[in-house]
């Protein structure tokens, strides 16, 4: 009996632990996001180490680094955005996105 008792305390600590872990990423990936706001991110073509500072609208060189600027597929330009235009009643028929 004392054995059943010791068996189930170990398999609540495991799970009380597991349940805790996995809820603790979730504010990590909030984080990261907030960090990937700069234009190293965000601008039409970056830089594949996101160094700080770097990133531009037009091919290049990265100014920290030295490597060839990539274009960037994360982010919509601005002819694929949805700002600045009324579909009206036709919706998306028509043209594409």
């Amino acid at each position: 009996m004392k054995n059943m008792k010791f068996i189930l305390l170990v398999l609540t600590i495991f799970t009380c632990g597991l349940a805790l872990n996995s809820c603790g990423n979730k504010g990590n990936k909030a984080v990261d996001e907030s960090k990937m706001q700069g234009k190293e991110y965000t601008s039409a073509y970056i830089c594949p180490m996101h160094c700080e500072g770097s990133g531009s609208d037009s091919a290049g060189v990265c100014p920290v680094c030295g490597m060839d600027y990539v274009a960037n597929t994360d982010t919509k330009s601005e002819s694929e955005s949805h700002e600045g235009h009324d579909h009206g009643e036709e919706g998306h028929e028509g043209h594409n996105h």
